[in-house]
């Protein structure tokens, strides 16, 4: 028996190697089983989707697998392979984690953290809402995990203003019930046992103490548990808020090239009232889980620590404010280039030449020369003035640091992934076995991909999720010709809803590892937030996206031309839910 566990523990310790050498064996019948180009294809994607979700290679190193396979397979050549690791969209996510870098550099997402809170108040369920609301706000710009490292502090310092010390807190919720002379001995031993009266008023007390503190340290979870979704609820919003944003738009021209409905300010008109709209009914629920909505106790305590946090931070210097100038530009000129209910400003130029990536390169190039101190006419006449360089708002040296580059090969391996389900027809063969979904009423459909993708989402990378599922849910939707966005947007957005598991995102694992939450805690608040996640974008699509993005008809920029027949003519009953006419 000793032998068989050691054995096993051995076994477990090279898992990754043998996941490496036996997944390419178990998946070689696919090569010899289906059509060649197809069957080939198949077994780059599940190998990679093995990887992925095993980790049984670093991301990044699985995401370049296509570079290397591809080529040797027959799949495609190298020369459409590489080009898919930096397509525009990646300058786009590479532009928004630049400006990131700049705020974290000068502190000005403290300042607004701070500040945020110092605005909604300081009863539990508004201080709830004020960490929601800002660490949504940050993360539609900051990474979720870099959010949520930065708010966690803050909320910790709150509550131990609030309700003192943690250690405290936990010896007091431990037992509930005691013997009337156990009390009296953790409450006070000198008093004698004899005295029923003393031994009464005891009683009462410590009871009183132990529901007083079994509510704070409902308070205390809420707190930890409301910054990791909030943070993934924000990133939602924007499109360089969370990748799988820009895995979208970047399948979408690739499957797509006509398809233009989709960039950062159509986007953002969108996502930002399904973000506000599904944070609301999350702060409600947390609010009410862990007793936030109750104001028994005072919490002036905590008034008096957001204002000597934001005291310190001292007036806004010239560095903040160039920063949030820049911030604000980044944003609005992101919003306005194109933002298809209003004429955008990218009509000055030739159709098609600039794209939300040339307005992201061109401000954050700003950063690296524009000086952080306030420039003086003077310093040129005073010789008494330091001769030291100027130092601009950002170093490449900081920006480089800041990056995450793996996530930037992540994003290129989905596109070089995707354009080989393309180019092999790989896509249109798995969409030919999709004919029994025809049968699904499409706003079922949108439900159950988007709790599909939640769900399988708290177990691998969101970014592997939707590398994965996101060129099938679209030959899906020309298959039953159904409008893709109706199929691809709910997908993209529920790949962020993962809430149930400590490891389902590192924002969860980070609220995790402060040891103050459980695993139950978890997945009891989660599995109420999937399920409102689901039914806010499924209201959603069915309301103001349907009437944006004109989500009832079937579109010409979806029917390619490179599309077999066998796909594109498939027809229809007339009593078919994807039949068009069916579509409210």
């Amino acid at each position: 028996m000793e032998t068989i566990s050691t054995f096993a523990k051995k076994l477990w310790c090279v898992k990754k190697q043998f996941i490496l050498v036996l997944t390419p064996l178990i998946l070689l019948p696919l090569l010899f089983g289906l059509p060649e180009k197809e069957g080939k294809c198949l077994y780059v994607v599940l190998l990679m989707a093995v990887f992925w979700c095993t980790e049984a290679l670093p991301l990044a190193v699985t995401a370049m697998l296509p570079v290397c396979l591809f080529p040797t397979m027959g799949i495609l050549p190298s020369k459409k392979v590489c080009p898919q690791y930096f397509l525009d969209t990646n300058f786009l996510f590479l532009s928004g984690l630049v400006m990131a870098s700049a705020i974290e550099e000068w502190g000005l997402h403290r300042r607004i953290a701070l500040k945020v809170l110092k605005i909604v108040g300081v009863k539990p369920a508004w201080l709830i809402l004020g960490m929601m609301i800002t660490s949504a706000f940050l993360s539609m710009w900051l990474s979720n995990t870099a959010t949520t490292a930065m708010m966690l502090p803050i909320a910790n310092a709150i509550l131990e203003s609030l309700f003192g010390d943690l250690a405290t807190l936990k010896e007091n919720c431990k037992v509930k019930e005691e013997t009337e002379g156990e009390l009296l001995c953790r409450v006070s031993p000198t008093v004698p046992h004899t005295s029923s009266e003393k031994m009464k008023t005891y009683t009462i007390d410590y009871t009183l103490i132990f529901y007083k503190s079994e509510y704070q340290m409902k308070v205390w979870k809420g707190f930890l548990i409301c910054i990791p979704y909030a943070a993934s609820i924000g990133g939602t919003a924007t499109l360089t808020g969370t990748a799988p944003n820009l895995i979208l738009i970047g399948q979408l021209k690739s499957y797509f090239p006509e398809c233009d409905l989709i960039n950062f300010g159509s986007w953002f008109a969108f996502a930002f009232p399904l973000m506000v709209l599904f944070l609301i009914l999350a702060w409600l629920w947390i609010s009410f889980l862990y007793g936030g909505l109750n104001t028994r106790y005072a919490e002036k305590k905590a008034e008096v620590v957001i204002d000597e946090d934001y005291r310190k931070l001292g007036p806004i210097n010239f560095a903040e404010g160039s920063i949030a100038f820049f911030f604000i530009l980044f944003a609005v000129l992101l919003f306005t280039r194109d933002p298809k209910f209003v004429t955008g400003w990218s009509t000055f130029f030739n159709k098609g030449y600039v794209s939300d990536a040339t307005t992201g390169v061109i401000i954050v190039s700003i950063l690296f020369f524009f000086p952080s101190q306030k420039p003086s006419l003077s310093w040129w006449f005073d010789s008494r003035a330091s001769n030291t360089p100027y130092v601009p708002l950002l170093s490449w040296k900081k920006a480089q640091e800041c990056v995450p580059w793996n996530i930037i090969l992540l994003l290129g391996g989905g596109f070089a992934m995707a354009k080989g389900c393309e180019e092999s027809g790989l896509a249109a063969w798995i969409g030919a076995y999709l004919q029994p979904i025809a049968q699904v009423p499409p706003a079922v459909a949108v439900m159950f991909i988007t709790a599909f993708l939640a769900c399988f989402t708290e177990f691998a990378s969101n970014t592997a999720t939707i590398i994965i599922f996101l060129p099938v849910i679209a030959e899906l939707a020309m298959f039953v010709k159904v409008n893709p966005l109706y199929f691809m947007i709910p997908a993209t957005t529920g790949c962020s809803f993962a809430f149930m598991l400590p490891v389902s995102t590192p924002p969860n694992s980070i609220a995790f590892a402060s040891g103050h939450l459980l695993v139950k805690d978890m997945v009891k608040t989660g599995f109420v937030m999937n399920i409102l996640g689901i039914l806010s974008v499924s209201l959603a699509m069915n309301t103001w996206g349907r009437a944006m993005f004109s989500l009832e008809t079937y579109p010409d920029w979806a029917r390619p031309v490179n599309m077999s027949s066998t796909v594109t003519d498939i027809q229809f009953p007339s009593d078919s839910p994807f039949n068009l006419t069916s579509l409210p």
